[in-house]
């Protein structure tokens, strides 16, 4: 395997970041049964967020950026938004390598916790970031479906508390 950098954002990554953002949100839009509709245009709206503290991007010395990790600052506390890696260099380390980078620049700035809010049908994604030391709920968002019928219990649900929820 080539080696893998993680290194600051900068403005020539824009292309690859955009389409890494494109995927990203193809992917939820797809766990939700939602048409595409974002050709990576919530990118721009991104990038001018005024509580964004870093952005940093894998570097594969072969393939060029493949992933990308940011850090949105709320207070003395951080929250990972994005982190993605292209589907062709997944379960190689690179989310984990991000990961470690942002977890680090946060303690550089002596935040006091980082969270990350992963969709809930992604269970691959929640099952990695726990592996990573994501191992604490601190909150919980929950949906009342006002479009579908009446909620299958029995698909796609998640215990909490001995409650049952859909995901």
């Amino acid at each position: 395997m080539s080696p893998v950098t993680v290194r600051s954002y900068r403005p020539s990554d824009h292309s690859a970041g955009r389409q890494l953002w494109s995927e990203l949100t193809n992917q939820h839009n797809q766990m939700y049964g939602v048409p595409d509709q974002d050709g990576g245009e919530g990118f721009e709206e991104y990038l001018t967020r005024l509580d964004l503290g870093g952005l940093w991007v894998a570097d594969h010395a072969d393939d060029g950026v493949i992933g990308l990790v940011g850090l949105v600052i709320h207070g003395q506390a951080g929250e990972v938004e994005p982190i993605v890696v292209t589907i062709s260099h997944r379960h190689k380390g690179v989310g984990r390598k991000l990961l470690r980078h942002v977890a680090n620049e946060a303690r550089r700035r002596n935040m006091t916790s980082l969270t990350i809010s992963p969709e809930s049908r992604n269970v691959e994604a929640i099952r990695s970031l726990h592996a990573a030391g994501y191992d604490v709920v601190s909150s919980i968002e929950l949906t009342l479906d006002l479009k579908s019928a009446a909620p299958d219990r029995q698909h796609d649900s998640l215990e909490l508390h001995e409650l049952q929820f859909r995901s």
